[in-house]
C-alpha cells in the first residue's frame, strides 16, 4: 500500500525531510537530540528509532565528517531515511537499516554494529505507556510514541552494548519520567547532564534532554532550562539558533 509522503524543511530550510503526510511527523524534539550529541569528526554515531531519520542526518549536517546509522523498524520509513540522506547530500555518511532496537546481538552484528562498536548514541524512545496515557490509533504515530514500562531499559541495553567505553548516550523523554530515565541508566552510565525543555517562559519543563557516558562515575548535573517561547508565544533567541541556525546544546560539550 502506497503512502502519501510529504516533503518538509527544518534547521531553516538546510535540511530537507520525506516523511508520510499521516501519522508521526518530525518536530522539534528531533532537532533538539541532535543538537544535544556531543559527537565530533571522525566518530559515528547511531539513531536508535531513527523514523525518516531527522535526528540522525540534523547531527551528519551539524558535525561534518560523522558517520551515522539510521536504525529504523519500520522499512518503510527506513527507505524514507536513505532517501532523505540521498536528498540532502549525505548518503556517504549516513546509511539506513532495518532493525528492532530490541532485536539480538546477532542482528546488530550483521548490519555492521556489533558491541562497543560506535562512539555516540541517540535516541526518541517512544515514551507514551499505553496502561497510563492515551495512544493514537494510527499505526505509525502509535509506533513512535507508545510503549510499555519495559520500553526504555530495553533501548538503554542496547546502547550500552553498541557504545564503546566512555561512549555516550543523548535521549530525549517526558520531563515528568525523568526518574525513570536515571534508573535506567544507573547500572551502566553516569555523568548524567540534564537539561529541562520548557514550552514557554515560567511554564513547567516538558521535555528533558539527558546526555550520560558509558561507565563514567561522575556526578548527576542539572543544566539551567531552554526555553522553546517567550511570554508572546514568539521563538526564544536560544531557540531559533538550536532549530533554524542548527546551533549546538550545552549537551554536545564533554
Amino acid at each position: 500500500m502506497s503512502v502519501e509522503v510529504t516533503e518538509d524543511a527544518a534547521l531553516g530550510g538546510r535540511l530537507r525531510l520525506r516523511q508520510p503526510k499521516r501519522g508521526h511527523r518530525v518536530g522539534h524534539d528531533a532537532i533538539l537530540l541532535a543538537a544535544a550529541c556531543p559527537a565530533r569528526a571522525g566518530e559515528r554515531a547511531v539513531d536508535l528509532g531513527a523514523g525518516v531519520g531527522a535526528a540522525g542526518l540534523a547531527l551528519a549536517l551539524r558535525v561534518e565528517g560523522t558517520e551515522v546509522v539510521l536504525v529504523e523498524v519500520d522499512a518503510g520509513l527506513a527507505r524514507l531515511a536513505a532517501e532523505n540522506a540521498q536528498l540532502n547530500g549525505l548518503s556517504a555518511r549516513a546509511r539506513s537499516t532495518v532493525l528492532d532496537v530490541a532485536a539480538p546481538v546477532r542482528a546488530f552484528t550483521a548490519a555492521g554494529l556489533g558491541p562497543e562498536s560506535v562512539a555516540h548514541v541517540l535516541m526518541n524512545p517512544p515514551f507514551n505507556d499505553p496502561a497510563r496515557q492515551r495512544v493514537s490509533p494510527d499505526g505509525r504515530r502509535r509506533l513512535a510514541h507508545a510503549g510499555s514500562g519495559s520500553t526504555l531499559p530495553v533501548w538503554i541495553k542496547t546502547a550500552a552494548r553498541l557504545l564503546r567505553p566512555r561512549g555516550t548516550l543523548t535521549l530525549i523523554w517526558r520531563a515528568d519520567g525523568l526518574a525513570d530515565v536515571l534508573q535506567a541508566l544507573a547500572p551502566t552510565f553516569g555523568g548524567a547532564t540534564v537539561l529541562p525543555v520548557h514550552p514557554r517562559e515560567e511554564e513547567a519543563a516538558i521535555r528533558v534532554l539527558v546526555r550520560a557516558t558509558k561507565a563514567s562515575r561522575a556526578p548527576l548535573a542539572l543544566l539551567p532550562g531552554f526555553v522553546l517561547n517567550d511570554r508572546s508565544g514568539r521563538p526564544t533567541a536560544q531557540a531559533e539558533s538550536v532549530l533554524r541556525d542548527g546551533a549546538a546544546l550545552p549537551l554536545s560539550e564533554i
